[in-house]
C-alpha cells in the first residue's frame, strides 16, 4: 500500500494544505517504507537465494519516498535560498546605511567644530571691542 501524491492532485491542492498533505504523506511513506524494511529484516533467509532484493511494491515505496522527500527538500531549499538572498541585501541596506550615519556624524562634528570657533572668534571681538569702548570712556 503506497500513498504516493500524483502530480495532478498534488495541483488540485491549495498551497498552504499542499505543504501539510505532503508532510503527512512522507511520514506515511517513511512508515510504510520503514514496516516494509523490518518485515523484510524479520523473514527468514533462503540459504539458496544468492542475493536479497526489494519487491515490486517496497521499491515502489522507496521510489515514491524518495519523490515526495525530494519535492518537500526541494521547497524547504528554495525557500533558504529566497531567505538568504533576502537577508544579503538587507546586509548590504544596512551596511550603506551605517556608512551614511557615519558620514552624517563626521559633518555634524566638523559643523559642530566652525561653529563654536566661530563663537569664540565673536565672543574675542565683543571683548575686545568692549576694552576698547571703556578706554574711550575712561580716557
Amino acid at each position: 500500500m503506497t500513498n504516493a501524491i500524483r502530480s495532478e492532485q498534488l495541483e488540485a491542492i491549495e498551497p498552504e494544505d499542499a505543504d501539510l498533505d505532503v508532510a503527512s504523506d512522507v511520514e506515511e511513506g517513511i512508515r510504510d517504507f520503514v514496516r516494509n524494511d523490518i518485515a523484510y529484516l524479520r523473514r527468514p533467509v533462503s540459504v539458496s537465494a544468492p542475493e536479497a532484493t526489494l519487491d515490486p511494491g517496497a521499491e515502489a515505496t522507496v521510489n515514491n519516498v524518495n519523490s515526495l522527500i525530494h519535492r518537500v527538500a526541494g521547497t524547504s531549499v528554495s525557500e533558504i535560498e529566497k531567505l538568504i538572498s533576502e537577508l544579503e541585501a538587507l546586509r548590504d541596506m544596512l551596511h550603506s546605511e551605517g556608512q551614511r550615519v557615519q558620514r552624517e556624524i563626521s559633518g555634524y562634528a566638523h559643523l559642530s567644530q566652525a561653529a563654536m570657533k566661530s563663537t569664540r572668534m565673536i565672543a574675542d571681538n565683543v571683548q575686545q571691542w568692549k576694552r576698547a569702548a571703556d578706554g574711550l570712556r575712561n580716557g
